[in-house]
């Protein structure tokens, strides 16, 4: 760990699928200055969120617990249903550290839980109480934008995006702290719909230099279930949406090069303030994006790597230049890790490892970060693709939710080791892929003969991470066995 107390600063963006990089071979520069960031310190090719979704996973994140643990399965009454010994602001606190968010929460925690709490903020407001009136009236053009996708450039200035107002009061709490080590949860709503930008953003990105998806419509509809389900509310809701999708995601990059500009903003008052070179930065997202692939936007259905796996860089003290393409590593991790980074000993009931020796350039037992687990799905029975059960939201109308009854119904689990992928869901419908081959998973091979063996091994690998993830909380009167770094393998 770093010789003193570094300050850490967890830049979250919401809804950033991880391959929109030119780091990744994506055709266009969305994000320049973060790729940068990524060059300077570790990048994880093979970053994963732990649900699909925006309060569970960033629950999952801050106490280092799985959903199926924490109990945190939908963006709703998360307060009364988190379970945890002790998060990641508590153990922070005991160190020496202030705890301060600047942006969205969207979990457990309240406003009381912060020492700066530069909030709150949504996907279409910001603080009324701090809000000019020139960021009112833009705050309800959000809100009136009903989630589309903007076909016009936004009509206010930069300064009233929530992103920059974002990082304003993260500039503001970073100069609080000069003379103190804090963490600062900075986290941006952006790129997460409303899908919008001003100029020169809007134009940034033509339609025309986006590349082909991997399947359009006919994808969800010959998935079925909830992926025929949502495409089908979709069309109903939206009529011919799928039409636009190439500006869909010119405009979702010129989104991600606004976040970037913004991001590089705050990091050169970190250099100005002279806090930078004793500064941990991580950046990731809670979350992807669909973008057009399978004909549909948002989020909402399956566990499809546009959704699950996310950008993940680290940089700062104590953090080696690496490129890693090979070690899977989770939002779960980032607790243990952080914990690890500041000489924190890993509460009990966290099921997340560290990875602070990949990012120092120490031994690690490879095997250990060979495979990742993610899940979605609030349990019971699942929905059909032609029920039609009562929603919170009206059938009738373009407004709706992608995280909903139907999509949500049922339970879904997830394992990814080396290029291969197993996705098992609650009746017994199972899909194997091979993701160096089929990167859309479109060929599902579970049933193919010629690839029984690698289906036994995937149904093992994911057998073992769900009894891994079985929760050791509550305490009782047996001492339980506890591994270092929580490594189970290897370590």
């Amino acid at each position: 760990m770093p010789a003193s107390k570094p300050n850490i600063v967890l830049i979250m963006t919401d809804q950033q699928r991880a391959d929109f990089f030119a780091s990744e071979g994506f055709p266009v520069d969305t994000m320049p200055f973060v790729d940068s960031l990524g060059r300077s310190g570790t990048r994880f090719a093979r970053a994963y969120t732990p649900i699909p979704i925006c309060s569970p996973a960033r629950t999952s994140m801050l106490t280092g617990r799985y959903a199926k643990a924490t109990r945190v399965k939908q963006n709703w009454d998360m307060a009364k249903s988190v379970i945890v010994d002790k998060d990641l602001p508590q153990v922070l606190r005991e160190h020496g550290y202030t705890v301060n968010l600047a942006g969205k929460n969207h979990s457990y925690l309240d406003a009381s839980a912060f020492d700066f709490h530069g909030g709150p903020y949504s996907h279409t407001h910001g603080p009324a109480d701090r809000a000019s009136a020139s960021e009112r009236q833009s705050d309800q053009w959000l809100f009136d934008l009903d989630h589309r996708v903007a076909s016009e450039p936004t009509p206010f200035p930069l300064e009233n995006q929530l992103c920059h107002r974002i990082v304003s009061d993260a500039i503001a709490c970073a100069d609080q702290n000069r003379d103190n080590p804090y963490f600062l949860w900075l986290s941006l709503p952006e790129p997460h719909n409303p899908y919008q930008a001003p100029e020169p953003y809007f134009s940034m990105f033509s339609p025309d230099d986006m590349p082909d998806r991997f399947a359009g419509p006919q994808a969800s509809m010959a998935k079925g279930g909830k992926w025929q389900w949502l495409r089908t509310l979709e069309e109903e809701k939206r009529p011919g949406y799928d039409e636009d999708w190439r500006r869909y995601r010119a405009l979702y990059c010129g989104m991600l090069r606004m976040i970037d500009d913004q991001v590089r903003r705050f990091v050169d008052h970190l250099k100005a303030n002279g806090t930078y070179e004793n500064t941990i930065i991580l950046f990731l997202a809670d979350h992807g994006d669909y973008a057009g692939d399978y004909g549909l936007q948002r989020k909402g259905a399956g566990l499809p790597e546009c959704l699950v796996r996310i950008p993940f860089l680290a940089t700062g003290p104590g953090i080696r230049p690496n490129d890693d393409r090979t070690d899977f590593i989770s939002l779960v991790d980032v607790m243990p890790t952080l914990c690890e980074a500041i000489g924190a000993e890993i509460p009990f009931g966290c099921q997340g490892r560290s990875f602070w020796p990949i990012l120092a350039g120490e031994p690690y037992p490879a095997d250990e970060f060979s495979s990742v687990y993610s899940e979605i799905g609030f349990g019971s029975l699942p929905y059909g693709p032609e029920e039609r059960p009562p929603l919170h939201f009206p059938y009738d109308g373009p407004t709706y939710d992608e995280l909903n009854s139907v999509t949500q119904s049922g339970s879904t689990k997830m394992v990814r080791k080396g290029d291969w992928k197993l996705v098992y869901e609650l009746m017994g419908r199972a899909e194997l892929y091979d993701l160096a081959a089929d990167p859309g998973e479109l060929n599902n091979l579970y049933d193919d003969p010629a690839y029984a063996a690698r289906k036994t091994e995937m149904l093992e690998e994911l057998l073992y991470w769900t009894v891994r993830t079985e929760d050791p909380l509550p305490r009782a009167k047996y001492l339980p066995k506890t591994a270092a770094r929580n490594w189970y393998r290897g370590g």
